[in-house]
């Protein structure tokens, strides 16, 4: 593999990697300072236990990842998509559309794009 080539996966690679890392960091935090129902004043019970999940769901997507393993790309793939998908929700009908919750529901969707291209196109 070429020094560029190997530049470029280690790039990806990296990203991959920062995006659970981060994920993890946020909800420990959610749960640390809102408990088990951080956004209990918006959400339904069931929102609220998804948004949980990521805490032990990114540390075990990044874990793999780290170790080489197929299945973090996958994982991170699914957590990725689930959380467009429950972001999405609760955008539009909880809280109504507010547009202080686009930009993050942006920058999530995108990433799960590139998630999901790397995931589809790389060995």
């Amino acid at each position: 593999m070429s020094p560029g080539r190997r530049g470029a996966v280690a790039a990806v690679v990296a990203v991959h990697c920062a995006a659970p890392a981060v994920g993890t960091v946020a909800h420990v935090c959610d749960l640390s300072t809102g408990g088990l129902r951080p956004r209990a004043a918006f959400a339904p019970w069931w929102l609220d236990a998804y948004w949980t999940s990521p805490a032990v769901l990114d540390p075990l997507a990044l874990v793999l990842l780290l170790r080489g393993r197929r299945l973090g790309v996958d994982l991170l793939c699914a957590v990725m998509a689930t959380d467009v998908a429950a972001d999405a929700y609760a955008f539009a009908v909880p809280r109504h559309g507010d547009p202080a919750g686009a930009g993050g529901l942006l920058r999530l969707a995108l990433f799960a794009l590139f998630a999901l291209f790397v995931a589809v196109t790389a060995p």
